[in-house]
C-alpha cells in the first residue's frame, strides 16, 4: 500500500515530505515546468518573427506603390548684362563752391628805429579813419564792403596729386554658374596629366602609391594659381603633383552672372604603381 502512495506521489511531494509547504518554496518548483514551457513557446515566436521580418517588409514594399518623384532638374542660363555705351557722357562734376568776398585790406607798416641823416621821405601810415572799417595785413588789397576778414576765410588747399585707387583683388568663388575646364574637356586633362607625370623613384621603390589632392585657383584669364596639397601621400609624389597642375595650359575660366571670374578648383590624382 505504501509502494502505491508513493507512485502517485510527485518528485516534488517526495521531496517536501514533512516540511512546509505553505512557505511558497513548494508552488515554485509545481509551476516550473509550466513557466519554463510558456517561456520556450514565447521565445521561438519571438526567434521566427525575426528572422521572418525581412521578408515581410519586402513582400509589403512589394505591394505598395511606389512614389513619384516631382522633382525635376533644370539649368537656367541667365542673361548677360547689358554692354556700356561708350558715347553715354560722364556725370556732370559738382558745382563749384566759390569763398565768401573778404573786405578790403591796408598793409601794416612796422616802425623802425634809424638816424636822422637816414630817414628818408616814405609813404605815411594810415589813419584811424583809414583803418577804421579795413582790415590790417601784411599787404595792401582791395576788397568788397559786405566781404568778412581774410583771416577768418578759409585758405584755399593747393591741388594736390590726383588720388588713384588701388586695384581690389577679387576673391575666388568656390561655385559658379559654369565652372572652369581644362581645353577639350575632363577626358583631355587625365589624359595630359598621366602623359606628363612621373612616379618618383622613392616612391617606387617604398611602395607609396595613393590619391593625392590638389587645389588651385583658375583665374579670370584661365591662369592656374596658388596651387597647393590638401592631401598628400609623401615620397616625392605631392612635389610631382604639383610640378604637372603649374605647367597645365590656360583653361577656360569660370563665369557667374555672364562675367569671367576667379574660382577654386580640387583635383585628385591617383598614382597606382604597376
Amino acid at each position: 500500500m505504501a509502494n502505491e502512495n508513493w507512485n502517485k506521489n510527485s518528485m516534488d511531494d517526495i521531496v517536501f515530505i514533512g516540511r512546509n509547504k505553505e512557505y511558497g518554496a513548494f508552488q515554485l518548483r509545481r509551476l516550473y515546468d509550466k513557466h519554463m514551457t510558456r517561456s520556450m513557446l514565447v521565445g521561438m515566436a519571438f526567434f521566427l518573427l525575426a528572422v521572418s521580418t525581412p521578408h515581410i517588409i519586402r513582400l509589403v514594399e512589394g505591394i505598395l506603390p511606389e512614389k513619384e518623384n516631382k522633382f525635376e532638374m533644370k539649368e537656367v542660363t541667365l542673361a548677360e548684362p547689358p554692354p556700356i555705351d561708350p558715347a553715354k557722357p560722364p556725370p556732370p562734376p559738382p558745382p563749384e563752391v566759390k569763398p565768401p568776398p573778404i573786405k578790403d585790406q591796408i598793409k601794416f607798416v612796422e616802425p623802425v628805429v634809424k638816424k636822422d641823416e637816414e630817414v628818408a621821405e616814405e609813404i605815411p601810415p594810415p589813419t584811424v579813419d583809414e583803418i577804421k572799417e579795413k582790415v590790417i595785413a601784411t599787404e595792401t588789397k582791395k576788397g568788397e564792403e559786405d566781404g568778412v576778414d581774410a583771416s577768418l576765410a578759409e585758405p584755399e588747399a593747393p591741388a594736390g596729386p590726383p588720388v588713384l585707387e588701388e586695384p581690389v583683388e577679387e576673391k575666388p568663388f568656390a561655385y559658379v554658374e559654369q565652372m572652369p575646364t581644362f581645353p577639350d574637356g575632363q577626358e583631355a586633362m587625365y589624359k595630359y596629366i598621366y602623359d606628363k607625370i612621373k612616379y618618383p623613384a622613392i616612391a617606387r621603390e617604398n611602395g607609396i602609391e595613393g590619391q593625392i589632392i590638389v587645389q588651385f585657383v583658375v583665374s579670370k584669364e584661365g591662369v592656374i594659381q596658388n596651387a597647393k596639397v590638401v592631401r598628400g601621400i609623401g615620397g616625392g609624389c605631392n612635389e610631382e603633383a604639383l610640378r604637372v597642375v603649374n605647367g597645365m595650359p590656360r583653361w577656360k575660366p569660370g563665369k557667374h552672372n555672364g562675367r569671367a571670374v576667379p574660382v577654386t578648383f580640387t583635383l585628385p590624382i591617383k598614382f597606382v604603381l604597376q
